[in-house]
């Protein structure tokens, strides 16, 4: 669709097309319309409704408080369905392989279905990881319109006096392989760990990227840590139709709110709340399709001044509903535009701008909670997900380093060409403390899909070995990971990549402090290694997997899959 909006509506090329009109308005008839539904804003409600998973079962109920909503403003909603693909249940299997490509996935099929029907907005409704990503990146696309409505938190499950997340089952696996517990216990961390609806509770990929979205103007101000089941979430939704319709009226677009400042807004959010490495992946992404200038080392320039202020999961002790309670994402804003780490002037979909939305938040949290630090004892001086390059990754990788008391290490590599590999020899014990694993080809183009590794993460915390086994991979990290681990390791090792190279035994060093990343070998024997490699044939040679991994790039821009298309 042309940028042209307002000129290339639904209205203007239906409505008002002579011998095209009746046929087409006959149609809408069928589905509802009436006659003076003609002369109304047609309204796109993007459901990401679903029983795969609970992020998402909760999502129709809201779709349909959005329809209600759109009409009661004096708009023509029509709803149409997307995917999603629980990363938490496909964990740790094949079937995790479609997780990223699910992203490309709803992001096509938003823009199919808008451009398609030439809707004049769009209200995208998601709760599992991809789904936020995937609606984001079409509504840069299109340009129409459009506001994102975050399906809501799950609330925590309890057991023994703590907090569950889903990630505590994967780390009751870790315990059971090391002996830490026994089968009961194992059974009633998982009968527990998620009680209801909603996204995963920690600060995990969901929750990072409902936040950021929401510091970024596309979402309504404390939409993003609500949880699902409470009543509050569905008078956002219907508010949020509300807004969406005034910025129709008004056509206040995506790309006049997602820019390079409002961006760096969703950046700095991201490091003060301790949220997931994907957010990197996923705002690359974003930004190359609102037509954004960025890149890996912009990451590091905001991580460098911004503090982790959120004592939040995974590393932390809180989920998102109790940061909700402490103030949500506003309190945390508030906070970082008083310490000049926030752009103020960026407007949102409201139309008012960051400043006039947080001029009533108070500078600092309030001093009965602890799940938002006062702005002088922040969990961390400097924000955790650094940039690490070096000869092991010379376009970059990315570091969660939060949780960890020496985020640096030196040791033996231990290589492994799957995930399914690594897990299994950590989960028989063969795994020691300074043995640094190597994960690879679980890159975009090698696994493909650059699967999540929850699961050999999890296991590592399980058996104790938290801060003393570094693992890096050319693959992702689900937002529960934390630990000494590094992801997104560009080139990947389907590409010729130096992870491709390591060799096991040889010595390797993360130092995040240095930002380094290195196979402590000669540049003669990495070259000699280089010149006898020989690419691997595709794992895939049908169907969405080999598509993907023909046409994705590489992580270090956001692992888009229309990238190169015409030699730009």
């Amino acid at each position: 669709m042309s940028e042209k909006t307002t000129s290339e509506n639904f209205r203007s090329k239906v409505v008002t097309q002579g011998v095209q009109r009746s046929p087409n308005r006959a149609m809408l008839r069928a589905v509802g319309f009436q006659d003076e539904d003609f002369k109304k804003a047609i309204v796109g409600v993007a459901n990401a409704y679903s029983t795969i998973t609970p992020c998402n079962i909760g999502i129709n109920q809201l779709a349909l408080i959005a329809e209600a909503g759109i009409k009661l403003a004096g708009a023509m909603p029509q709803m149409f369905g997307t995917i999603t693909i629980s990363d938490g249940i496909s964990m740790g299997t094949e079937g995790m392989k479609y997780s990223l490509v699910s992203r490309e996935v709803i992001a096509d099929s938003i823009e199919t279905v808008c451009n398609g029907q030439s809707m004049d907005g769009v209200i995208a409704i998601g709760g599992c990881d991809k789904n936020m990503p995937g609606a984001m990146i079409a509504m840069a696309r299109m340009n129409i319109p459009a506001i994102f409505v975050y399906g809501g938190t799950i609330k925590p499950g309890h057991y023994q006096g703590r907090d569950l997340t889903v990630v505590s089952s994967f780390e009751a696996v870790g315990e059971y392989s090391a002996g830490k517990i026994d089968d009961t216990e194992l059974m009633e961390v998982e009968r527990r760990a998620c009680p209801g609806a909603g996204s995963c509770g920690g600060m995990f990929t969901a929750n990072t990227m409902s936040s950021a979205f929401e510091a970024m103007g596309m979402s309504l101000p404390y939409s993003s840590t609500m949880a699902a089941e409470d009543d509050e979430k569905a008078d956002s939704t219907d508010e949020s139709a509300k807004v969406l319709v005034e910025a129709i009226r008004n056509q206040l677009l995506p790309r006049q709110i997602i820019t390079r400042k409002s961006i760096e807004n969703a950046i700095s959010v991201i490091m003060a709340v301790g949220g997931s490495t994907n957010a990197v992946l996923h705002f690359l992404a974003i930004a190359r399709a609102a037509g954004v200038e960025l890149n890996l080392d912009d990451f590091e320039t905001i991580r460098d001044r911004v503090p982790v202020l959120c004592d939040l999961k995974p590393s932390g002790r809180y989920v998102a509903t109790d940061l909700h309670q402490a103030g949500g994402i506003p309190q945390v804003m508030k906070m970082l535009l008083v310490h000049g780490l926030l752009h103020g002037d960026c407007i949102t979909i409201t139309g008012k701008t960051i400043a006039e939305i947080l001029a009533d938040v108070p500078d600092e949290p309030p001093s009965n909670q602890d799940v938002i630090r006062p702005w002088n004892k922040p969990m961390y001086a400097q924000g955790h997900l650094a940039i690490l390059k070096g000869n092991l990754a010379t376009e970059g990788a990315v570091a969660k380093i939060t949780g960890v008391k020496n985020p640096g290490i030196t040791g033996s590599a231990r290589v492994f060409d799957s995930e399914e590999e690594c897990l299994d020899a950590i989960l028989a014990g063969k795994i020691k403390a300074g043995d640094v694993i190597i994960v690879r080809y679980e890159g975009p183009k090698g696994g493909p899909g650059m699967r999540e590794m929850l699961a050999p993460t999890s296991a590592i915390i399980g058996a104790g070995l938290g801060d003393a086994v570094g693992l890096i991979t050319d693959g992702r990290f689900s937002g529960g990971t934390y630990g000494m681990v590094v992801g997104h390791v560009a080139p990947e090792a389907a590409v010729g990549g130096a992870i491709a190279l390591v060799e096991e035994g040889d010595s390797i060093t993360i130092d995040a402090n240095s930002r380094l990343l290195q196979i402590n070998i000669s540049d003669a024997e990495l070259a000699s290694r280089r010149a006898k490699w020989q690419p691997r044939p595709p794992r895939y040679t049908k169907g969405i997997l080999a598509k993907y991994a023909k046409l994705v790039s590489s992580s270090s821009v956001g692992a888009v899959t229309d990238l190169d298309l015409f030699n730009e």
